[in-house]
């Protein structure tokens, strides 16, 4: 496939322009001449910088998609056809990599493909949940109210994935910071110390002669020390691309004492909220299942979901298997297992969403009120600690001349 530029006439003398992705000029030639075309200019158009350079291309955030949704529901309530909706769109949005994006599904469209094949060429935009919603709402003729329902979801998505952010931030950033003081003390502030100290003579304390060895190490290792944590990290990102490392790093994960839990219910919270959104469009469940599978984001709880659905195809509800995986808590489980008795389990699977939303909330104050005083003390047993193994040889010194 490649991308042409090409112009045009129509019957009735306007040029238009535009961009196809299509095999060969000659596909193109033929496509333009169905439509009505005629005078058909045709060009491959030549790749831009940043085809040869990724890096230079801008990245579609999640915000982009969640106004894209949000505004092209809206336009299509109002009863503007598919191809205007978006036309418009690629022309106001002020992302040029997604506008272009857009401008492409619009060409493809107009070369009669549909809105779910013109959006399942873009992955890394349009996630298989998005797709797939929107291949629903096409056959069900609710595009407005699908668009407007994955938006919603989207949002609150975002506003969970932010939570889990900002917890994980601040002992992050204590961390950094340790790490860096620590660093600068011993490559700059222990060497002005240690001169100081050789003149005085005499046995160093054992905490200070520590300082001055780690010191001495560091500055003659540094460069070893930072090539050692670049192989370290690496090195995991390989282990964890494999199955077992995936699954031994996920299992502790979830097993650790302060981000387990918090995890677990961030992990119930979403898988609730996407399974309701994809019900609620009419995806059928073992079809939600499987996409909700791989929207996971940890290797465990996407094999308990997929066991569920191989339970649900073999005939047991979604409550019992559900009930034997450790990752769904038992209030949960009877919710569900409610909301399949009486027919509505999409709305309880909603609820159930917005009640994990404000337990997520409460882990996350709960988690950070913990981990504050902790890393304070940290902190300041580290600072704190080396600087009174500095001065230790000024006060051993000093009670000797008092002495």
């Amino acid at each position: 496939m490649a991308v042409f530029v090409w112009e045009a006439e129509t019957k009735k003398g306007e040029v238009k322009k535009g961009e196809l992705d299509v095999p060969d000029e000659a596909t193109l030639r033929g496509l333009l001449r169905r439509q009505g075309y005629k005078s058909i200019t045709v060009k491959k158009k030549p790749k831009e910088l940043s085809e040869y350079l990724p890096f230079l291309k801008g990245k579609v955030k999640e915000k982009d998609i969640v106004v894209f949704s949000r505004i092209f529901a809206t336009m299509i309530n109002a009863g503007l056809p598919l191809i205007q909706c978006l036309d418009l769109l690629a022309t106001q949005e002020q992302n040029k990599t997604f506008a272009k994006i857009i401008s492409t599904i619009k060409e493809d469209i107009e070369g009669g493909s549909t809105l779910y094949d013109a959006l399942k060429k873009y992955p890394n935009v349009f996630d298989e949940l998005f797709v797939n919603l929107v291949a629903a709402g096409e056959s069900g003729g609710i595009l407005d109210v699908i668009l407007n329902r994955l938006s919603s979801y989207m949002e609150k998505a975002a506003k969970l994935k932010s939570k889990v952010k900002g917890a994980m931030t601040y002992p992050a950033s204590v961390l950094v910071i340790s790490v860096g003081v620590v660093s600068l003390l011993l490559l700059k502030v222990i060497p002005v110390f240690q001169k100081m100290f050789e003149g005085m003579g005499g046995e160093l304390p054992a905490p200070t002669q520590f300082l001055v060895n780690a010191s001495a190490f560091m500055q003659s290792y540094f460069l070893y020390m930072i090539g050692g944590v670049v192989a370290v990290v690496f090195a995991f990102r390989r282990y964890y691309r494999t199955e077992k490392g995936r699954l031994t790093v996920d299992a502790l994960v979830l097993k650790s004492p302060v981000f387990g839990p918090l995890l677990k219910k961030v992990a119930v919270a979403k898988f609730t909220r996407t399974l309701a959104t994809m019900m609620s469009s009419g995806v059928p469940i073992l079809e939600g299942l499987s996409i909700v599978s791989k929207t996971a984001g940890n290797v465990i709880i996407e094999n308990a979901i997929m066991k569920t659905r191989q339970s649900i195809s073999e005939g047991r509800t979604i409550a019992e298997p559900l009930a034997e995986t450790d990752i769904f808590p038992p209030m949960v489980v009877q919710m569900i297992a409610v909301g399949e008795a009486t027919g509505a389990l999409d709305a309880m699977l909603a609820k159930i969403a917005d009640f994990y939303d404000d337990e997520v909330d409460a882990a996350v104050a709960a988690m950070t009120s913990l981990l504050e005083p902790f890393m304070m003390v940290f902190l300041g047993g580290v600072v704190g600690g080396m600087i009174v193994a500095m001065y230790l040889p000024i006060f051993k010194m000093a009670s000797v001349v008092g002495g």
